[in-house]
C-alpha cells in the first residue's frame, strides 16, 4: 500500500511538472493558450486543417456566401482528413440568415437498408457470433446524407454554382496535397483495422495499393474521389442519389453481400428542422433535435445552471468537475433511453430540455460523492471520429456544420472508383426490440455529431463545435462554460484542459459500469483536483487524444462596426482565418 501512496504521488509530481514544461510564456491572455483569437470584419472560416480553411476563405473572397464556403471547405476536408469524414457520411447544420434573423436547422443523416429487415439483421449477426452492430464491414452501412445536405444548403444559400464550390477539392484531389502531421497519426491505423474487407480500401487509401498509407508532408492524390464531385458539380446531388453513382454502389453491394441498393439512394431526403434551445445565464444556446445528441448539451447546461460555478467553485476545481460529472451521468441515462429517429419514436424533447425537469433532476447529484448508478428521469410524454467546422460572411450569415463517418475512416467499405468510404453510423442502433433506438430498416440511428450556436439578446453571438464521439455534449458544455462562467474569450475556452467521462448508459444498450463509469482528464487538470475527485467516489484515468477537437466563430461588435473572432483548437491541425 505505501509502495503504491509513493507511486502516485509521484505520477502526481510527475504530471506537475509536465504541465509546467509545457507552458508557454505569453504576455497577454491565459499561459495555456496557444495563440492569440484570430480577428477580421469580412468573412472567416475555421476548420481542421489550414488548406481547407484557405479554400472556404477563396470562396468567400470570390463572392460566395457562408453556405458556399462551408461546402468548399466540407468537401476539401473529405479529401484532405477522411480519418474523420467524407461524401460516404452524415452532416448536420446549424445556418444563422442575417437577413431574416433566424436561424435555420438541416438533418443530413441517411437511413438504414429497406431490404434489411430486424430479423435479417439478428441472422447476420448470428454468423458473426454478436449481439450488436459491428463497427466495419456492410452491417453497419446507412445512406450517406452527406451529397444531399449539401445540395439543400446550396438550394436555400448559397450564390455561387455547387461545381464552383466543389472546384478547390477536385483540383486537390488531382494535384495531390501534403498530408498533415495528426492525419497521418491516424491514417496509419487504417490498414490494420480494415485489411481484408471487400472493395478497393487499399487502392483508394495508401499510396502503393498495398497498405503503405501518407506519413507527414507525402502527397496524397484522390483521382478517384476528383471524378465523384465533378459529376457531383455537374449534375448536382441525383448524380450520387439517382444517377451514375448510385448505380455503381447498387451493383457493388449486390456482388459483394451488401444491403444498400438504388431505392435506399432514391428515397433519401434530408430534413430541415427547427433548432432547440435553452437560456443558460442570459445566452440562448442552441443545438438540434434527436435523433441527435445535441440536446444532451442544453440538459446539463439547465443542471449546472443552479449552482455558482464562478464564485463559489471555480473553474476546474473538484467541486466543479464533480458536478459537471453528475450531470454528464444524468442527462446520459436519458440519452440511453429516448434518444432516437422521431419518425419511429416519441421522444419527449420539450420536457427533457425544461428548467423544471433539471430542478428534478439537480436533486439528485451528492455534492460529496460520485453516482454509481443512474436511472434515467420520467419526463411527462404530454403535449407533446468527425469533422466540425464554422463560416462566417460578409453580410452576416454564419454556419455551423458538423460531418462525419462515425468511426475513424468509416465501414471499411470503399466502392472501386469513387473515392470515398462508407461510414458505420449504424452501429449505433440497439438490438433491443424495446428500445426507442431499436434497428429497424429505413430508419436513421441516434446520432453523435452536434452542431451548436448561441445567441444573446436576439443577435448572433457564437457558432461552435466540439467534434468527437460522446465527448461531443460534454465539450460543448465546457467551452461554454468556460467562457460564460469563467470569463475565457474564445481560442482560451478550446485550449483550456477537458476531461471526458466514459463508461455510461447509452443508446445502444449498454449499462453504466459497476463503478459508476470512469473519468479520463489532460494532464492540465492539477493532481490536487483528480485526488479530490477520488476520495470522492471518481475513477479518474489519464488519456492522450480523445477529448475532441474544437472550432468557434464569435461576433463582437467595436465602435458599432461587426467583428469575428475566430479560434481553432491545438489538439487538431487546423486554423482559424479570415479577411
Amino acid at each position: 500500500m505505501r509502495k503504491l501512496i509513493r507511486w502516485v504521488s509521484t505520477l502526481g509530481v510527475l504530471l506537475a511538472a509536465h504541465v509546467l514544461e509545457a507552458q508557454i510564456d505569453r504576455i497577454t491572455g491565459k499561459s495555456f493558450a496557444t495563440r492569440s483569437e484570430v480577428l477580421a470584419r469580412h468573412g472567416m472560416v475555421c476548420t481542421s486543417v489550414p488548406a481547407a480553411t484557405q479554400v472556404g476563405l477563396d470562396i468567400l473572397k470570390r463572392g460566395g456566401s457562408a453556405v458556399d464556403a462551408a461546402i468548399a471547405a466540407n468537401a476539401t476536408l473529405g479529401l484532405m482528413e477522411p480519418v474523420s469524414n467524407g461524401i460516404g457520411g452524415d452532416l448536420f447544420a446549424i445556418v444563422y440568415s442575417a437577413k431574416e434573423n433566424k436561424l435555420y436547422g438541416i438533418n443530413g443523416s441517411g437511413r438504414s437498408p429497406l431490404g434489411l429487415s430486424y430479423e435479417q439483421m439478428k441472422a447476420e449477426l448470428a454468423k458473426l457470433h454478436r449481439e450488436t452492430v459491428p463497427p466495419i464491414g456492410m452491417l453497419p452501412i446507412s445512406v450517406p446524407g452527406t451529397v444531399d445536405a449539401w445540395a439543400e444548403l446550396h438550394k436555400k444559400f448559397g450564390k455561387l454554382k455547387l461545381s464552383d464550390d466543389l472546384a478547390p477539392a477536385i483540383r486537390y484531389a488531382e494535384e495531390g496535397f501534403p498530408v498533415t502531421e495528426l492525419i497521418a497519426y491516424y491514417w496509419s491505423l487504417g490498414p490494420r483495422i480494415y485489411k481484408g474487407l471487400r472493395g478497393a480500401f487499399l487502392e483508394t487509401y495508401t499510396l502503393d495499393g498495398k497498405g503503405r498509407t501518407p506519413a507527414k508532408g507525402d502527397i496524397f492524390k484522390n483521382p478517384a474521389l476528383a471524378k465523384t464531385l465533378r459529376l457531383i458539380g455537374d449534375k448536382g446531388r441525383d448524380a450520387f442519389y439517382k444517377g451514375e453513382i448510385a448505380d455503381k454502389i447498387d451493383n457493388f453491394m449486390q456482388a459483394n453481400g451488401g444491403f444498400l441498393r438504388k431505392a435506399d439512394f432514391e428515397k433519401h431526403t434530408s430534413t430541415w428542422v427547427e433548432p432547440v434551445s435553452t437560456n443558460y445565464r442570459g445566452y440562448d444556446v442552441f443545438e438540434l433535435p434527436p435523433n441527435g445528441q445535441g440536446i444532451a448539451a442544453l440538459q446539463i447546461l439547465n443542471i449546472l445552471e443552479g449552482f455558482d460555478l464562478r464564485e463559489k467553485m471555480g473553474r476546474n476545481s473538484p467541486e466543479t468537475l464533480h458536478t459537471m460529472i453528475e450531470a454528464k451521468k444524468l442527462v446520459w441515462a436519458d440519452r440511453a433511453k429516448f434518444y432516437a429517429d422521431p419518425a419511429f419514436a416519441k421522444i419527449p424533447v420539450a420536457q427533457l430540455i425544461s428548467k423544471q425537469y433539471a430542478a428534478e433532476r439537480r436533486k439528485l447529484i451528492d455534492p460529496q460523492h460520485a453516482a454509481k448508478k443512474i436511472e434515467a428521469g420520467n419526463p411527462a410524454l404530454d403535449h407533446g471520429d468527425t469533422i466540425y467546422m464554422c463560416t462566417a460572411d460578409d453580410e452576416g450569415n454564419m454556419v455551423s456544420l458538423i460531418q462525419s463517418n462515425y468511426r475513424g475512416m468509416g465501414s471499411g467499405i470503399v466502392v472501386p472508383g469513387l473515392g470515398f468510404m462508407f461510414q458505420d453510423r449504424g452501429e449505433l442502433f440497439s438490438m433491443d426490440p424495446q428500445h426507442a433506438n431499436v434497428y429497424a430498416p429505413g430508419k436513421r440511428p441516434f446520432h453523435t455529431i452536434i452542431p451548436g450556436f448561441v445567441m444573446k439578446d436576439g443577435k448572433p453571438w457564437e457558432a461552435f463545435g466540439v467534434m468527437g464521439g460522446g465527448m461531443q455534449p460534454q465539450g460543448h458544455v465546457q467551452v461554454l462554460t468556460n467562457q460564460i462562467d469563467f470569463g475565457l474569450n474564445v481560442q482560451e475556452a478550446g485550449d483550456a484542459s477537458r476531461w471526458q467521462h466514459e463508461g455510461d448508459n447509452e443508446p445502444t444498450g449498454e449499462k453504466m459500469t459497476e463503478t459508476g463509469g470512469y473519468v479520463e482528464v489532460e494532464s492540465g487538470i492539477f493532481y490536487e483536483t483528480v485526488r479530490e475527485l477520488r476520495k470522492k467516489g471518481h475513477d479518474v484515468r489519464f488519456d492522450v487524444g480523445g477529448y475532441g477537437g474544437y472550432q468557434a466563430i464569435k461576433v463582437e461588435m467595436h465602435d458599432g462596426q461587426r467583428v469575428y473572432v475566430g479560434a481553432s483548437e491545438s489538439r487538431k491541425d487546423g486554423q482559424a482565418a479570415g479577411y
